[in-house]
Formats: structure tokens, C-alpha cells, sequence
């Protein structure tokens, strides 16, 4: 019988053991390789040509969102499976847009991870209805999934006003840079408050730089956010 080949990448070792025997018990299942970065997931994804990657999304060196675009760029045969903390729209219409087959909450992993990963092999997607809190229901009520750029969610505006706020600029530094009223960036961010589910401003930057609009060397330091 032919085996279900896995690669791992989350960026906590002890995680990483526990999904390796999770997965390595199962008859029709083996890890092929692990990672605990992004960088490195899609090293060892090409490397190795998995059927399954199992990926976290918030990683260093590289944030999940990137690496799934990476890594379907490269092998579009290869299902990605999303194991993640975060349990809200956002990040599941960014990861589905980024060609994610499969989402799945990590509080639920013992009980789901290996009919996620079988379901991905065979083409199906899979997502984590359970144990949400509604919102992933909600997400795919209202937004269908399909291959894409997750920045493709915002428009070109709310773009810009989102970069600038996640790199730590007030409502004001941003309107005068984008000559508008800071009426108008209050406006903004009341809107990607709504399309994105993220409401402080330590969610927007974290999700700015999981799609990449920001780099690391421009995360703000998280005490200082509001």
C-alpha cells in the first residue's frame, strides 16, 4: 500500500513530535520531512514532493500564507492542510486563497487532523466546522474559495491604509501621507475592520505581514500597539 507522504512545518519542535506520531501511527500515512519555518516548508516540500503539507501560518523567516503560495506555485499536485491557532475569517479566506485545500483549529487536531489529511490526498476540502466559533462557517458562506492572491480581498486603498497602519503609523501620519482626512483613514480601518474580522491593530499588522504587505523588519514592537 501506498503511503500518504507528509511534510510538517510549524515552528514548535515539540508540536512537530506530536503531529510525527500522530500521523506515523496511521497505516497509510508517514512524515517525510519537517520544517520550522517558512522558508524551510517550502525547501522541504520541494525537496521531497509530498502529497500533504501540514502548515502552520504564523512562522518566522517566511509566514505560511507565503509559503502555500510558494509551494502550490511550484507543485500544484501537492495538497496543502493548514493547522492553525487562529480560528477566524481572515486568516481562513487568506489561506483558501492562497490554494490551501484544508483548515483545521490545533484544539481540535487529535480528533480531526487525520480525516484532514485524507480528505486534502483525495482532492477534497476539508474545514474545521466544529470547534469554531461560527466565523469559519460564516467565511465560506460569504466567500467562496478559489486559487488567488489573498491581498486581492482588499482594494488597492485599503492596502495602502493597512500598510501603513501595521507599521505603526497614527490615523494621522497615514492621512497625511495619503492626502485624506484622517476622517476618511478612520473610515478605512473601520472597513478592514469588517472584511478582515481583525478589530486591534496588533491583528491587522500580524495579518499584514502573514500576506506579506510588511516584512519582519518593519513589525512593530507588540507593546506599543493599540
Amino acid at each position: 500500500m501506498q503511503k500518504i507522504r507528509v511534510v510538517i512545518a510549524d515552528d514548535h519542535a515539540v508540536l512537530r513530535a506530536g503531529l510525527r506520531m500522530l500521523i506515523n501511527t496511521q497505516p497509510d500515512m508517514i512524515v517525510v520531512a519537517e520544517a520550522g519555518d517558512g522558508l524551510a516548508a517550502v525547501h522541504q516540500a520541494t525537496e521531497t514532493k509530498p502529497d500533504v503539507v501540514v502548515m502552520d501560518i504564523t512562522m518566522p523567516a517566511m509566514g505560511g500564507i507565503q509559503a502555500i503560495e510558494q509551494i502550490r506555485q511550484a507543485l500544484p499536485q501537492t495538497q496543502i492542510l493548514v493547522l492553525t491557532m487562529h480560528d477566524d475569517t481572515a486568516y481562513l479566506r487568506s489561506a483558501l486563497a492562497a490554494g490551501a485545500s484544508g483548515y483545521v483549529v490545533k484544539k481540535s487536531a487529535d480528533s480531526e487532523l487525520i480525516s484532514a489529511i485524507t480528505a486534502v490526498h483525495r482532492g477534497q476540502m476539508f474545514v474545521d466546522l466544529a470547534s469554531s466559533s461560527g466565523a469559519i462557517q460564516q467565511a465560506l458562506l460569504k466567500e467562496p474559495s478559489r486559487p488567488g492572491d489573498p491581498k486581492s480581498l482588499l482594494s488597492q486603498r485599503e492596502k495602502a491604509v493597512l500598510t501603513l497602519v501595521a507599521e505603526g503609523y497614527t490615523n494621522q501620519e497615514v492621512a497625511d501621507r495619503l492626502c485624506l482626512s484622517v476622517k476618511t483613514i478612520e473610515t478605512y480601518r473601520m472597513r478592514l475592520a469588517e472584511k478582515l474580522g481583525l478589530r486591534t491593530r496588533a491583528d491587522l499588522t500580524r495579518y499584514a505581514l502573514e500576506i506579506g504587505l510588511i516584512g519582519p523588519g518593519k513589525f512593530p514592537h507588540e507593546a506599543g500597539l493599540a
